[in-house]
């Protein structure tokens, strides 16, 4: 479904991403980890062109979207769901999810079936129905990270990019929100490229992983093995911090 093939990216004159090539079969859980810095927050930017290529090429359903604004590749079926949350917080919650929606209302086939989204938005996480007149700024950290994602799939997206989706949650919410992202990949198929601080957990649910050194890939391969290597636990958390990896 997605392949990026030697992705260069700049910030100014800093060098983010150095020949980056990856792939992403449809309905695959790929996740992406290293330390902080590696450039895993600009992978996904960077597909979903907030911060553009420099050069290379990313193959999204065999059409070449480098280059394309931001609001194409949502329109072709790519939506991320950022760090950090980013709700609009004066907004209600059915208005934040409405906006996750917006590009499809400039389609009439596309509006008849924004209402049974959000019914299942609504399914998927019960307590934004039940807030869903509330200012998303006055929601705990879960519930804003459960609109974000909420918003992101009013967009039907075919590749969602999650970044970060458990900081900052307590624990018990971030079993909720794993839950749920199995759940899209096994019930809507959804193929999702997952930037997680939490490695373990992330290669756990994952198909395959990618592990990320200042902009490079330095290992790939399938989920289950990079869990064991030895070589993931050093780039992810440092030798000395070998026994929290373990525990």
């Amino acid at each position: 479904m997605l392949k990026l093939k030697n992705i260069n990216t700049f910030y100014g004159k800093v060098h983010a991403l150095k020949n980056v090539s990856l792939h992403l079969a449809k309905g695959e859980i790929v996740t992406l980890i290293g330390a902080n810095g590696a450039g895993k927050t600009t992978i996904l930017n960077t597909i979903s062109a907030v911060t553009p290529a420099a050069s290379g090429e990313i193959l999204f359903a065999d059409a070449n979207i480098a280059g394309m604004p931001p609001d194409r590749v949502v329109r072709n079926g790519i939506c991320q769901v950022p760090e950090g949350r980013q709700v609009f917080k004066p907004l209600s919650v059915e208005d934040n999810l409405e906006l996750g929606a917006y590009l499809r209302y400039r389609n009439r086939e596309g509006r008849k079936e924004i209402g049974k989204d959000l019914d299942d938005i609504y399914v998927l996480f019960p307590r934004l129905h039940e807030r869903r007149k509330q200012a998303a700024g006055t929601l705990s950290g879960g519930e804003q990270q459960m609109l974000a994602i909420g918003r992101a799939l009013m967009g039907r997206p075919q590749l969602l990019l999650l970044d970060e989706p458990s900081m900052g949650l307590a624990p018990l919410v971030v079993q909720e929100i794993f839950r749920v992202i199995a759940t899209l990949r096994q019930e809507k198929g959804t193929t999702i490229l997952l930037v997680e601080q939490n490695a373990k957990a992330a290669l756990k649910m994952a198909d395959r992983g990618y592990v990320l050194e200042t902009g490079k890939v330095i290992l790939e391969g399938i989920a289950s093995e990079l869990l064991e290597n030895k070589e993931v636990q050093r780039a992810y958390l440092g030798k000395d911090k070998k026994e929290i990896w373990e525990r």
